[in-house]
């Protein structure tokens, strides 16, 4: 059961190939697990607390719980997924049953800066894409997605996102068994990239 890993800077299109990947391999079966849903839980934290936390580091993500569901998934065992809410930046009481399938999809801007995690995804990619161009899209999305101001998206990109992007993020490339420009890539290429090695 191949363990693929989809990895880069905030907005450099993870989400959007994903979903691709999970639609164009459905007759196979694809599982996609998102490292954001494994974020610390702060809910003992009130939201003013909680929107301080730096949630592009690292050390944000509970990697141990990450890794033992992964573990249970290629052992062909179901997983309870923990749900978070990027509105509230905390993680929900309810969680998600997911079910293991042919592949799995694991995406994330985290993913290749653990080195436990790295030894357990069979084809790591990373998506390289320049910072004005994730900037505006993360702008989009996160005012039409999470209900932010255009203020606080640059406030928190400048003092958070790019700082550990380039700190973490863009360095933890390096792990990757291919960088992919997004800029001149297109999906077909990627398709035919997992195909090789499904």
């Amino acid at each position: 059961m191949p363990l693929i890993g989809i990895c880069g800077g905030t907005a450099s299109g993870k989400s959007t190939i994903a979903k691709k990947i999970e639609k164009n391999f459905q007759n196979i079966g694809v599982v996609k697990i998102l490292s954001d849903s494994y974020y610390k839980d702060h809910s003992n934290l009130d939201f003013h607390e909680r929107s301080k936390i730096n949630f592009d580091h690292p050390n944000s993500v509970d990697f141990d719980f990450l890794i033992k569901n992964l573990k249970k998934l290629k052992n062909n065992v179901k997983i309870k997924e923990p749900v978070y809410s990027y509105k509230t930046h905390k993680r929900l009481k309810k969680t998600k049953t997911v079910y293991p399938r042919k592949i799995i999809i694991l995406e994330g801007l985290h993913i290749l800066c653990n080195k436990n995690l790295i030894n357990l995804i069979d084809y790591g990619l990373f998506f390289d894409l320049d910072s004005k161009t994730r900037l505006k899209r993360r702008i989009s999305r996160d005012v039409e997605e999470r209900g932010r101001s255009a203020k606080e998206i640059k406030k928190r990109y400048n003092e958070m996102c790019e700082p550990m992007y380039n700190k973490f993020i863009y360095p933890s490339r390096l792990n990757a068994n291919i960088v992919l420009d997004m800029k001149k890539v297109n999906f077909n290429y990627i398709k035919k990239i997992i195909n090789e090695f499904i």
